[in-house]
């Protein structure tokens, strides 16, 4: 997993206004909280903080105002809806050795059997156990042959050492379902246009 170090500078100014400021510096309002300790309010810089939240999980070694070294992973990140400019992070502490609860992408590979059967992401992301400093970036499922009705279970999925499931078992990931049948769909339309004939 990657590691990116970020300079971060404590931050006294609050509200709406404040954070207008900061954004309009090319910089991003965060909030650093965990392991009980008072929240602790920072900028960071917005390109790179951008640029290092594109890694799933990114490990973030912020130096703060020159004077200490903490480690975050993103908690919670807002974005302008309409520009996608970053307006606000949530980072949460963690230790090197700590074990934490992040959602892992799952990206499937391999060609589903003949018959224009149709891959769903039931989800997503699967919740996993990790150390902090070894969070995968992502796992790889092979989905080759499944067929209509086929199901790839949390328990199915390859997990590298050290990280264990935190999600059920059998909770599903992805299933195969089987492509619509044409004829079902022209059938309907043939009944909807005899119901319109009779009216």
């Amino acid at each position: 997993m990657s590691e990116v170090k970020l300079a971060a500078e404590t931050r006294t100014e609050f509200g709406k206004g404040a954070a207008r400021r900061i954004r309009r510096d090319n910089k991003v309002p965060v909030v650093l909280y965990g392991h009980g300790s008072d929240p602790l309010h920072l900028t960071l810089p917005g390109h790179d903080l951008l640029l290092a939240l594109r890694t799933p999980n990114v490990l973030i070694s912020l130096d703060i105002d020159g004077k200490t070294n903490e480690l975050a992973i993103p908690k919670a990140v807002q974005r302008d809806a309409v520009k996608g400019f970053l307006e606000h992070v949530d980072l949460l502490l963690v230790k090197r050795g700590e074990k934490v609860t992040v959602e892992i992408p799952v990206h499937a590979e391999g060609e589903l059997a003949a018959g224009g059967n149709l891959l769903e992401h039931v989800l997503n992301a699967l919740p996993v156990e990790a150390e902090a400093t070894h969070i995968p970036e992502a796992l790889t499922v092979s989905v080759e042959g499944l067929e209509a009705g086929a199901s790839v279970l949390a328990k199915d999925i390859k997990l590298p050492s050290g990280v264990t499931l935190a999600v059920e078992e059998d909770a599903v990931v992805l299933q195969v379902l089987q492509a619509q049948a044409e004829e079902a769909a022209e059938g309907a339309g043939a009944e909807g246009g005899e119901e319109a004939a009779e009216a």
